[in-house]
């Protein structure tokens, strides 16, 4: 999608949205197009019952009177006072309504509600809603493609606009990354095709570094190799490094890890073959953290962050690990792997603790598919947040919110740790009940960070996928956490 700002005047061709607030009352534009209408524009909102409520949306076809194809009405609720989302939300519906119009152009005029701040909104919310995965439809006409018109967005102030849209298209980038990587199949996304998609970040500057089996056999994680012994795809540990603090490269980063399971059979405790497909999006974790890497980098954010990507396949086969096994940590702490399907907590044990000996971080943030127990406990909604710092879950939590990716936090403690106890190792990787699953997996990674870490765990099963369609985001991959995670690092770590 094409992007750029002008000066307020009428478009000729195409179709133009105009934002309506709830009370109705139409600004200099909308005004003006009614009075060539000969007051059509209020009789068809009148007609068709639209109140202007956020999230809502009203395309007529324009008279011969305009110069253009359809008007779109796009509810923005308060107006002035609507928050950045009612802006980025009103992008994408405006977008959205016209998608089966084969609109080639669409003129957006704010007439109101008029900031460089709210139109580079607009302009970000439009850019979200075009994401469109195809890459393996060779039939599909172009005509049964939803439209990506060219935008324009109206504004008084166009080049602030062009200069605050900047960093919100670089957070968009990260966005379509993660979700890229998350609806590739994993006969085409592995391992080692993953860790090539997140060396390509390299031409952001950022610092890529790579360890293959040889180096993490050297180094002990045999937590992480485990899991990856049975599958023919060799696991990888990606380690992705952005230097832009202004107090210089040696401040501490913070930290971002992400479990990469590339494909989850469960090994040998098999999953049902019903929804296995879906376990090619069990590298989500992995997905945000690269998206997220390049969208700090694409909008040269002012820290120094890392992102740790452990990446595998789980796979069973005559190599595979076994029900019973015991595994010897890089921590060196031992697990008996009760349940081959609680991999993912194995590969980011060894994960948390590499990246901590390696850099140590200001503050960890890991995120995996982790557990369906979460999406019992929260639904497709909301993240899991489990996290040993008050502070650190406050600011993630605020930072979910004032982007709408919501996440709440679930509890921690001693009774739920001691359910991870084995008789033969120093844990097992499961509790013996069905209860509370996605806690006692956030209990086992927590032994894996090193007192005084300011740590948080992001479950995020339930939002990685999206059956639903909405505003700015289409079914399927949603890039949930991308721009929580950058909103976190605006709000509350860059120089």
């Amino acid at each position: 999608m094409n992007i750029s700002f002008e000066k307020s005047s009428l478009p000729t061709g195409g179709a133009l949205a105009l934002l309506i607030e709830q009370d109705l009352e139409l600004g200099k534009a909308g005004k003006a197009i009614n009075e060539a209408m000969g007051g059509g524009l209020k009789a068809a909102i009148a007609a068709a019952g639209f109140e202007g409520k956020e999230g809502k949306t009203l395309v007529v076809v324009a008279p011969p009177e305009l110069d253009v194809t359809h008007l779109v009405l796009v509810g923005i609720g308060k107006g002035k006072k609507a928050g950045e989302t009612a802006f980025i939300n009103a992008g994408g519906e405006a977008v959205k309504a016209l998608e089966s119009a084969g609109i080639s152009g669409l003129t957006i005029e704010l007439d109101g509600a008029d900031s460089d701040k709210n139109a580079a909104r607009m302009a970000f919310g439009a850019k979200l809603r075009s994401y469109y995965f195809d890459k393996y439809k060779t039939r599909e006409k172009d005509s049964e493609k939803p439209a990506r018109p060219d935008l324009t967005i109206m504004t008084k102030d166009p080049k602030d606009a062009g200069k605050e849209f900047s960093d919100l298209e670089g957070v968009a980038s990260g966005v379509f990354m993660t979700r890229d990587l998350v609806s590739e199949p994993a006969n085409i996304l592995y391992p080692e095709t993953l860790a090539a998609r997140a060396a390509e970040l390299a031409d952001l500057g950022i610092k890529i570094t790579m360890l293959g089996q040889a180096e993490m056999e050297k180094l002990g994680f045999g937590a992480l190799l485990g899991v990856a012994q049975g599958s023919a795809r060799e696991p990888k540990l990606v380690i992705m490094e952005w230097k832009g603090s202004e107090k210089g490269e040696n401040e501490r980063p913070v930290a971002f890890i992400g479990k990469g399971v590339t494909f989850d059979t469960g090994g040998i405790s098999i999953k049902p073959a019903a929804g296995m497909e879906d376990m090619k999006w069990d590298m989500g974790g992995s997905g945000v953290v690269i998206g997220l890497m390049k969208a700090l980098a694409a909008r040269k954010a002012k820290v120094n962050a890392v992102g740790v990507v452990g990446l595998v396949e789980n796979m069973p086969s005559s190599t595979a690990q076994r029900p019973g096994d015991i595994v010897t940590s890089y921590s060196g702490q031992t697990i008996e792997v009760l349940n081959t399907d609680a991999e993912g907590r194995l590969v980011l044990a060894d994960a948390l603790w590499y990246t901590e000996e390696q850099f140590s971080p200001r503050l960890m943030v890991d995120l995996a598919t982790l557990t369906g127990a979460i999406i019992v406990s929260l639904g497709m909604e909301n993240a899991g947040l489990f996290s040993n710092d008050d502070k650190l879950s406050k600011q993630l939590t605020d930072a979910g919110l004032e982007v709408e990716e919501p996440v709440w936090r679930m509890p921690m403690g001693e009774v739920y740790n001691k359910q991870l106890a084995s008789p033969a190792a120093d844990m097992a990787n499961i509790s013996p009940g069905r209860w509370g699953g996605s806690i006692t997996a956030a209990c086992f990674l927590e032994r894996f960070v090193q007192e005084g870490t300011p740590w948080a765990h992001l479950d995020i099963a339930g939002v990685t996928w999206s059956d639903k369609d909405k505003s700015v985001k289409r079914k399927g991959a949603t890039g949930f956490g991308v721009r929580l995670l950058d909103r976190f690092v605006a709000d509350n770590c860059e120089s």
